[in-house]
Formats: C-alpha cells, sequence, structure tokens
C-alpha cells in the first residue's frame, strides 16, 4: 500500500503533445501521516514488565480517551501495590520509582507525561519522590 505522503505524478497525452504534473497531497493525508509518525516516534518501552511511553502525542491520548478517565493522587510517599487488573495510567505530575517484587533493587522511573501501563498480578512498591496527579483506567 502506498503512504498518503507519496506525491501522485500523472501524464497525459494531447493532440499537441504530453501535459505533465504532480499532485501535493492533501493537508487532511498530510496531517494523518504526522499523526502517525508522531504515535510511531513516541517513546515506548517495557522492563520489569511496565510498559512505559515517554511523551505520547495529544493525538494518542485523545484516542485512548485519557482525559475522560478518573483521576488519583499522592503526596510523596512509598507503599507497595497489587493490580489486581491491568492499569493504564497517564501522569500529569510526579516522579515514581516503581520497584517490581521479584526484581531486587532494580526499579522503573515513570514521571510526569509517561503513558504507563502495569499488568494485571503485578506486586510492586512505589517510591514517590514528587507528588503524583494522574489519570488511570482498569480493564
Amino acid at each position: 500500500m502506498a503512504s498518503p505522503m507519496v506525491a501522485t505524478r500523472v501524464q497525459l497525452r494531447t493532440s499537441t503533445g504530453r501535459l505533465s504534473f504532480s499532485s501535493s497531497p492533501s493537508a487532511a493525508a498530510r496531517r494523518r501521516f504526522a499523526a502517525v509518525r508522531a504515535s510511531a516516534e513516541a517513546m515506548a518501552t517495557e522492563k520489569l514488565g511496565i510498559r512505559v511511553e515517554r511523551n505520547p502525542p495529544e493525538s494518542r491520548l485523545s484516542e485512548l480517551g485519557v482525559r475522560q478517565w478518573p483521576k488519583w493522587g499522592c503526596e510523596k510517599s512509598k507503599f507497595p501495590w497489587t493490580y489486581s487488573a491491568k492499569e493504564t495510567c497517564y501522569l500529569l505530575q510526579g516522579k515514581v520509582k516503581v520497584y517490581p517484587e521479584g526484581h531486587g533493587e532494580d526499579f522503573v522511573e515513570i514521571a510526569a507525561g509517561d503513558l504507563v501501563v502495569f499488568p494485571k498480578g503485578m506486586s510492586c512498591t512505589w517510591d514517590v519522590a514528587e507528588a503524583v496527579d494522574k489519570h488511570y483506567n482498569f480493564e
């Protein structure tokens, strides 16, 4: 399948010779291409079972309906947590080191602007260095 950003070259034959022109992609096609590229460029990694997408584009957040999810927050603290369901959250503010159980001192650091997925059944310790405000969704 051709990319929407590929310009098309058309040649027409007339009685006086050939007429050729190029058509550029439409503005809508350029926007779709930019959204796909931005989504693919968002840095997504998985470490210790936690998936982190750093600074996803607003189009990705809108697609997921993040701004309509409930909010939760906490002050600087340290506490254990077990996920009874898969959770996807988007951090509006804060910085946390998450220590999944069974991985010793290994941790995943998450911060404002991160879209994070925690798997169902994960037990971990949250070490909140900066107060957290987040949108969250359980599946």
